[in-house]
Protein backbone atom coordinates (compact mmCIF):
# COMPACT_ATOMS: atom_id res chain seq x y z
CA UNK A 1 0.00 0.00 0.00
CA UNK A 2 1.43 3.36 -1.01
CA UNK A 3 1.57 5.89 1.85
CA UNK A 4 -0.24 9.18 1.41
CA UNK A 5 2.11 11.97 0.47
CA UNK A 6 0.95 15.52 0.65
CA UNK A 7 2.43 18.62 -0.87
CA UNK A 8 1.62 21.90 0.88
CA UNK A 9 -1.23 23.50 -1.02
CA UNK A 10 -1.99 27.14 -1.60
CA UNK A 11 -5.24 26.52 0.27
CA UNK A 12 -3.43 25.53 3.47
CA UNK A 13 -3.06 28.18 6.14
CA UNK A 14 0.11 28.04 8.19
CA UNK A 15 -0.88 28.05 11.85
CA UNK A 16 2.53 27.73 13.47
CA UNK A 17 6.00 26.59 12.57
CA UNK A 18 9.40 26.22 14.17
CA UNK A 19 12.74 24.91 12.94
CA UNK A 20 11.52 21.31 13.29
CA UNK A 21 8.18 21.47 11.53
CA UNK A 22 5.00 23.29 10.61
CA UNK A 23 1.29 22.82 11.22
CA UNK A 24 -1.15 23.86 8.53
CA UNK A 25 -4.94 24.14 8.60
CA UNK A 26 -7.07 23.34 5.57
CA UNK A 27 -10.55 24.86 5.69
CA UNK A 28 -11.41 23.15 2.40
CA UNK A 29 -10.66 19.66 3.68
CA UNK A 30 -11.58 20.45 7.31
CA UNK A 31 -8.35 18.98 8.63
CA UNK A 32 -4.84 19.72 9.81
CA UNK A 33 -1.52 18.81 8.23
CA UNK A 34 1.58 18.34 10.36
CA UNK A 35 4.89 18.59 8.55
CA UNK A 36 7.25 16.97 11.06
CA UNK A 37 9.94 14.27 11.20
CA UNK A 38 10.25 14.01 7.44
CA UNK A 39 6.58 13.45 6.63
CA UNK A 40 3.36 15.35 6.24
CA UNK A 41 0.52 13.73 8.16
CA UNK A 42 -3.20 14.56 7.91
CA UNK A 43 -5.22 14.86 11.14
CA UNK A 44 -8.76 15.86 11.92
CA UNK A 45 -9.27 18.13 14.94
CA UNK A 46 -10.15 15.27 17.26
CA UNK A 47 -6.96 13.40 16.38
CA UNK A 48 -4.74 16.46 16.73
CA UNK A 49 -6.14 16.84 20.26
CA UNK A 50 -5.29 13.18 20.92
CA UNK A 51 -1.78 13.77 19.61
CA UNK A 52 -1.42 16.79 21.88
CA UNK A 53 -2.56 14.76 24.88
CA UNK A 54 -0.18 11.89 24.04
CA UNK A 55 2.80 14.23 23.66
CA UNK A 56 1.97 16.21 26.81
CA UNK A 57 1.71 12.96 28.81
CA UNK A 58 5.34 12.05 28.07
CA UNK A 59 7.44 12.77 31.14
CA UNK A 60 10.56 14.32 29.62
CA UNK A 61 12.25 14.77 33.01
CA UNK A 62 11.82 11.08 33.81
CA UNK A 63 13.34 10.14 30.45
CA UNK A 64 16.30 12.45 31.04
CA UNK A 65 16.94 11.25 34.59
CA UNK A 66 16.38 7.57 33.91
CA UNK A 67 19.31 5.22 34.51
CA UNK A 68 17.78 2.51 32.33
CA UNK A 69 19.76 1.24 29.40
CA UNK A 70 16.69 1.44 27.20
CA UNK A 71 16.71 3.86 24.32
CA UNK A 72 15.35 7.35 24.60
CA UNK A 73 12.61 6.69 22.07
CA UNK A 74 8.88 7.03 22.40
CA UNK A 75 6.30 5.60 20.04
CA UNK A 76 3.23 7.77 19.65
CA UNK A 77 0.27 6.03 18.07
CA UNK A 78 -3.15 7.64 17.86
CA UNK A 79 -6.20 5.38 17.63
CA UNK A 80 -8.35 5.96 14.53
CA UNK A 81 -5.39 7.57 12.81
CA UNK A 82 -3.04 6.18 10.16
CA UNK A 83 0.06 7.85 11.52
CA UNK A 84 2.61 6.77 14.08
CA UNK A 85 5.64 8.67 15.32
CA UNK A 86 8.83 7.11 16.68
CA UNK A 87 10.54 10.05 18.32
CA UNK A 88 13.82 10.67 20.07
CA UNK A 89 13.96 12.86 23.14
CA UNK A 90 14.90 15.94 21.10
CA UNK A 91 12.06 15.28 18.63
CA UNK A 92 9.61 14.95 21.54
CA UNK A 93 10.66 18.37 22.79
CA UNK A 94 10.36 19.80 19.26
CA UNK A 95 6.88 18.40 18.59
CA UNK A 96 5.73 19.54 22.03
CA UNK A 97 6.89 23.06 21.18
CA UNK A 98 5.18 22.82 17.79
CA UNK A 99 1.86 21.76 19.35
CA UNK A 100 2.09 24.35 22.14
CA UNK A 101 2.71 27.13 19.63
CA UNK A 102 -0.16 25.94 17.45
CA UNK A 103 -2.69 25.92 20.26
CA UNK A 104 -1.46 29.32 21.50
CA UNK A 105 -2.02 30.72 17.99
CA UNK A 106 -5.50 29.19 17.85
CA UNK A 107 -6.38 30.68 21.23
CA UNK A 108 -5.00 34.05 20.16
CA UNK A 109 -7.07 33.92 16.97
CA UNK A 110 -10.16 33.09 19.03
CA UNK A 111 -9.52 36.04 21.38
CA UNK A 112 -9.01 38.45 18.46
CA UNK A 113 -12.18 37.28 16.70
CA UNK A 114 -14.14 37.55 19.95
CA UNK A 115 -12.91 41.10 20.58
CA UNK A 116 -13.61 42.21 17.01
CA UNK A 117 -17.17 40.91 17.10
CA UNK A 118 -17.79 42.58 20.46
CA UNK A 119 -16.61 45.96 19.13
CA UNK A 120 -18.73 45.66 15.97
CA UNK A 121 -21.86 44.44 17.80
Amino acid sequence: MKPNTYVPSLNWNKVYGNTSGTIYQSDEEKCWFIDFAGKIARFDYRNILKLKKAVYNIDIEALLLSNDKSGDLEIIFICACDHCYVLSLMEIIAIKDLLQGTFVMLELNHIIQDRLHRVIA
